[in-house]
């Protein structure tokens, strides 16, 4: 992981001050190295971690931090990390900007590696990023949205990158076929239940343990599993209450947090998490039993940890 932030800290500038100082910040905003994590776990899971595994665990996360920077503008997000977001402290063009540098850069370093393969499964996973984004926003206020839809959306704009961290750590660590394949469906699954448990928290969690700006999803009438599960199980009347109240320009998050405890739908959510994330871990089940491979197990709890 040193080896990786050494990477993202030498690549997230500009030879030019005032410009480095906004893409420089972008590196303060990332967290838990998530997908960095990943791709040296599942390289370490079958061999030794090699420089290559170092340059796409930053240029996953360079991906990753470019779609946070925008998702901020899209959200009118004033916070992440317990920090002022890029588009707070500096405006939306700069926030822009500074999310398509490194959406370029990354994709620049992606290509020096020895071969294609990892440019090209990442290019096609952050078009599909974008593109669960985009059918996200023509979701916003469609309320009738259904858990399959809902499902396909995140395994889209979130778990796909996962995927692609988890399939190309066993790829360039030359792991067997199969269990590249058991490293994507990992990832894939881990993905989802991540995103499941941020929109829970959006919804009852509170912004000094989340550090970030919540209560966005509500405000944009984004459907989310709680709420799908809650319209779904309500009586006529209660349903129509409901729909009234979330499509209001300032929705009350201490009345739908009600709902949401009538209908146990908060629970449904943490229980499909679960779901995927026993999927996850039995798709590793099998792999050597190495620091690696118990480190994954941990990762997969943590995910659950966020949201109890």
């Amino acid at each position: 992981m040193a080896e990786v932030e050494a990477i993202l800290k030498r690549e997230m500038s500009s030879k030019f001050p005032k410009v480095s100082d906004i893409v420089s910040y972008g590196y303060l905003l990332g967290g838990k190295r998530l997908r960095p994590a990943l791709v040296l776990l599942c390289g370490q899971a079958f061999s030794n971690v090699t420089p290559s595994h170092h340059k796409l665990g930053a240029v996953l996360e360079m991906v990753h931090t470019a779609t946070l920077i925008h998702d901020d503008v899209l959200d009118g997000a004033e916070t992440r990390r317990h920090l002022e977001t890029i588009h707070h402290r500096w405006g939306t063009e700069s926030s822009v900007l500074v999310g398509d540098f490194l959406f370029t850069h990354a994709f620049y370093l992606a290509s020096t590696l020895p071969t294609t393969l990892a440019a090209q499964k990442i290019g096609q996973a952050t078009n599909i990023v974008c593109e669960g984004e985009l059918r996200q926003i023509t979701t916003k206020g469609r309320f009738d949205l259904s858990e399959e839809e809902y499902l396909s959306i995140i395994e889209a704009k979130t778990a796909v990158l996962c995927q692609c961290a988890c399939e190309l750590g066993a790829i360039y660590a030359e792991a067997p076929p199969e269990a590249a394949k058991q490293a994507a469906e990992y990832g894939r699954c881990l993905g989802v239940a991540f995103q499941i448990v941020d929109d829970l928290l959006d919804i009852e969690g509170d912004t000094d343990s989340t550090g970030k700006t919540l209560g966005t999803d509500l405000a944009q009438r984004k459907p989310t599993l709680p709420i799908i599960h809650a319209l779904k199980v309500a009586s006529p009347e209660t349903r129509e209450e409901m729909l009234a109240a979330l499509q209001a320009e300032s929705p009350d998050p201490a009345q739908v947090m009600a709902w949401l405890e009538e209908f146990d739908s908060a629970a449904y959510a943490r229980q499909t998490a679960i779901r995927h994330v026993e999927t996850a871990l039995a798709n590793i089940a099998q792999w050597p039993a190495t620091d690696a491979t118990a480190a994954l197990r941990q990762l997969a709890e943590f995910v659950l940890k966020r949201c109890y």
